[in-house]
């Protein structure tokens, strides 16, 4: 019996993920692509008046792209940025738990909607390859207590909309309407679908 853990794909070029969320680290390295993790600092600026969700998560997708691709010229460089959006209102990262109460209650019960854009930059090419995903996520109505209790675990302070689904938030979601990992942070499915036709990557063949 062979325990060697099988790769389903193999990176052909150096890639880089321009971020630091351990979500995203490991979708990317559960398919067995190897890949050098650098956080971006670029400022997250606040959505333009009237700017369409979509088009502002791919704004920021582009900033950390290229704020991390100029280190690694010779790399193929991997950014997103993850929203969550009620209606007109964007919501990312919680600055408060009054913050994540806030957000919270307004999704109780409501249905909305988790876009993720993605920029890759590639070696000698002067515009990097950006698109995004939408998913719907239906949310139970919840009491004010059950929020602030599970703002209370902690796990709010660093998700957009202030909810993990892949964690203790799941109790609160009744169920979603497109792709599930680009819910938790990266649209897998489409950014090995980008990779692949970028010749980035390829469907390992080191099986036994």
């Amino acid at each position: 019996m062979n325990d060697k853990k099988q790769k389903i794909y193999s990176t052909l070029k150096p890639l880089v993920l321009a971020s630091g969320s351990p979500r995203r680290k490991e979708l990317l390295g559960s398919v067995g692509l190897e890949f050098t993790v650098h956080p971006s600092r670029a400022e997250e600026p606040k959505p333009e008046q009237g700017e369409n969700p979509g088009d502002y998560a791919l704004r920021m997708a582009r900033i950390k792209t290229e704020d991390v691709a100029g280190k690694y010229p010779k790399s193929v460089t991997l950014g997103s940025d993850t929203i969550v959006v009620l209606g007109s209102d964007v919501m990312g990262k919680p600055e408060s738990d009054a913050d994540a109460l806030r957000m919270l209650s307004a999704l109780s019960g409501q249905t909305h909607q988790v876009i993720t854009g993605c920029c890759l930059a590639i070696p000698g090419e002067a515009t990097p390859h950006c698109f995004y995903v939408s998913t719907d996520v239906v949310m139970r109505a919840s009491s004010k207590q059950e929020l602030r209790n599970y703002i209370a675990t902690g796990e709010p302070a660093d998700k957009a909309g202030a909810y993990a689904i892949q964690g203790i938030g799941s109790f609160m979601v009744k169920g979603i309407s497109g792709s599930y990992t680009n819910v938790v942070g990266l649209p897998l499915a489409r950014v090995l679908e980008v990779l692949a036709s970028l010749g980035v990557i390829v469907p390992s063949v080191d099986r036994v």
